[in-house]
């Protein structure tokens, strides 16, 4: 592992932060701790923590000492000083004279002496830093320092690698009793430059931000280095034998398993899949129950992936379904276990709540693994974390056999309130959980449609002709964005196998893409005619297809949203080459309401009118304003309720139609009333 300090860049952060009143303790303590948090063989998701013991000014303007120490929420790899909350050091270390502090008043106690009350909670080992004497402190989960630990032997393999140079702790659970165990440790051997947290990580410490730093780097390489010590490889070994099912064929299928269900709506998940050489050899080695069974490689990773992954059957084309129904197999034997897990180590004496039984990671031998989660980004992090587990389980395995903790010590953590709290217990938004695909997500109406079901919480797939002209909302909304010609078969296959593999289904289609083309009905050339057919009826058809395949095979219902325009209720003249695919196209929604709604898939249309857009052009409406003798204004707001409509309004009837759960067949005017256009 390389050490990237440069004094050079750590004069760049104090000169930074100086400027914003921050001091220079704190600056440095920035810069490493974004060393340390961009890589993620130490760092992923949240895990870790540093700190520094600096001075600041309260609010009478008297000096205090404090410790900084990250915060909840914050990342270590784009920390700000907001991220390191300063609480008083003084009343922090008081604490070590206690015998015993239970949690609740261990959150208390830390809020209490924090300067700023607005501040995050700081981190659960807060007290653990604080009790420590050292300056600048370093807490990773090391992938390398992990794979020593958990061995049976771990112990004693540590001892003989670092010596005089790191002290051990054996695991305790996060919390005061790790902070006095840990405080314990380094007074016996207060010369140390760090400790080894048995199947938990690693901390090291110094009087400069660089040693802290320096230390961990050395730490960890001795760690590294260890593991090419008689190694065996490969480690798994998979059958010679190819992929026979593809991760997008089968992964509807999978969501809808996972979906739990009840009278409401169903309780979804998202899904991502992950596959490479490496994770097609650990999924697929005929001796995986043993080793992808026993835990995870560190306590905090297991409120993102459970204690264990699911195993499935491996995929074949020749039977899809015979695969299917071992799947459903594996996962209701998962949730029996689960549940068993739950009951036997729930104390009545002190109950906790049950967790949802659904597995975050599935292994599906040949191919790779899915994981889930409440939304894209927390299947992401499982993935990220799962990832990392099979790296760590592979390097301990190829120098002896991995062991992690205890099942009652999974309990613990994995039920333990502090640890519930970092996922969040904000209320979830009314489309979280629900991937949406968008046509023509580059032109006006689609863009805000994006935004507009991403503010909803949806997750959302973007697709356009270009898909880099999609790249940057994609990246703000936390979406997909696709290359498709939606007039061509296999851009439409490619875009929702795509969908399928990123986010693991669809749920909902805004079919949005189209283009006017204009003419007078009986000049028109059949060549300009069947082209607007193809994009403006057929193109719907098509992704429309696509899409009830994906829903019915998932089985949770689905929703169709078509863009019909108001020329398919109230055709303009010379528009006909338009109009008459969009009045197919409006049918095309009432037949898949009729022929699907068996299947749970509802199927609306927005009719709107006069929105400025790739369709509506700036130079258009001034042509058309002018022709009327009317100003640009008057033009776009020539309804009954002489107001202009926007793309955003469209949008929201889009949102509004997704989430009318007994509305089907309906089409929604959205033109600020224009009777010719209504419906009768």
């Amino acid at each position: 592992m390389k050490n990237l300090w440069l004094e050079r860049d750590a004069r760049v952060y104090v000169g930074r932060y100086r400027a914003r009143g921050v001091n220079a303790d704190i600056a440095r303590r920035i810069y490493t701790t974004r060393l340390l948090g961009n890589d993620p063989r130490l760092v992923l998701h949240g895990g870790g923590n540093t700190s520094v013991k600096t001075v600041a000014m309260d609010v009478t303007g008297e000096s205090v000492d404090v410790l900084c120490v990250k915060g909840s929420g914050w990342d270590m790899g784009n920390i700000e000083p907001a991220g390191l909350p300063a609480g008083r050091l003084g009343p922090l270390r008081e604490l070590m004279a206690l015998e015993s502090l239970d949690d609740v008043e261990m959150v208390n106690v830390q809020r209490r002496n924090l300067l700023d009350s607005s501040a995050p909670n700081p981190s659960v080992e807060t007290l653990l830093h604080a009790f420590l004497p050292h300056k600048f402190i370093d807490h990773t989960h090391s992938t390398a320092v992990l794979a020593l630990t958990n061995q049976p032997d771990g112990a004693e393999i540590c001892r003989d690698l670092y010596g005089e140079k790191a002290a051990l702790v054996p695991y305790i659970m996060p919390g005061f009793a790790l902070a006095k165990a840990c405080a314990g440790v380094h007074a016996k051997h207060p010369d140390v430059e760090g400790l080894v947290l048995l199947k938990h990580g690693i901390f090291t410490f110094g009087d400069s931000a660089e040693d802290a730093y320096g230390r961990m780097i050395d730490l960890v390489s001795r760690a590294e280095r260890r593991l090419r010590v008689g190694r065996r490889n490969p480690v798994f070994i998979a059958p010679k034998t190819k992929p026979r099912a593809a991760a997008a064929k089968i992964a509807p299928r999978l969501r809808g398993m996972l979906a739990q269900t009840s009278d409401a709506q169903p309780t979804r998940f998202v899904m991502t899949f992950r596959s490479s050489p490496s994770i097609r050899r650990f999924v697929s080695d005929p001796t995986a129950k043993r080793y992808s069974q026993q835990g995870p490689v560190t306590p905090d990773h297991v409120i993102r992936i459970k204690p264990n992954p699911v195993i499935l059957p491996a995929p074949d084309y020749g039977d899809l379904e015979g695969f299917f129904r071992g799947a459903k197999r594996a996962l209701a034997r998962y949730e029996i276990r689960y549940r068993a897990y739950f009951a036997r180590q729930n104390d009545p004496a002190n109950p906790r709540t049950p967790l949802d039984p659904v597995p975050r990671v599935l292994l599906v031998p040949g191919l790779g693994f899915f994981a889930a989660g409440v939304s894209a980004g927390a299947a992401d992090v499982a993935a990220d974390l799962y990832e990392n587990n099979i790296a760590v389980i592979t390097a301990a395995e190829a120098i002896g056999r991995f062991r992690s903790i205890t099942e009652a010590q999974m309990f613990e953590i994995e039920h333990w309130s502090l640890e519930q709290a970092k996922l969040g217990n904000a209320p979830e938004k009314p489309l979280s959980r629900q991937v949406v695909a968008i046509t023509g997500a580059g032109g006006a109406i689609g863009q805000a449609t994006a935004r507009a079901f991403a503010d909803a919480g949806a997750v959302v797939a973007l697709l356009d002709l270009d898909a880099n002209v999609l790249v940057p909302l994609a990246e703000q909304l936390g979406g997909l964005a696709l290359t498709c010609d939606v007039t061509k078969d296999r851009d439409v296959d490619l875009a929702f196998t795509a969908i399928c593999e990123r986010f693991g289904g669809l749920d909902i289609l805004v079919s949005n893409a189209g283009a006017a083309w204009q003419g007078r009905i009986a000049d028109v050339d059949e060549k300009l005619l069947r082209e607007s057919f193809e994009l403006n009826f057929f193109a719907h058809q098509r992704v429309a297809q696509a899409a009830v395949g994906i829903m019915r095979a998932q089985g949770t219902g689905g929703v169709l949203l078509f863009n019909a325009s108001k020329q398919a209720v109230n055709p303009g003249r010379d528009f006909g080459p338009y109009g008459l695919p969009k009045a197919a196209t409006l049918f095309l929604s009432r037949q898949y309401a009729l022929d699907h709604g068996r299947d749970g898939i509802r199927a609306n249309a927005v009719n709107a009118d006069r929105i400025r857009s790739g369709l509506l052009t700036d130079d258009i409406v001034r042509s058309r304003s002018t022709a009327r003798g009317l100003s640009e204004d008057a033009y776009m707001s020539g309804n009954l309720l002489g107001r202009e409509v926007l793309a955003e309004d469209v949008a929201q009837a889009f949102v509004d139609l997704a989430l009318a759960d007994k509305t089907t067949a309906a089409v929604l005017t959205v033109d600020g009333g224009n009777i010719e256009a209504a419906l009768r």
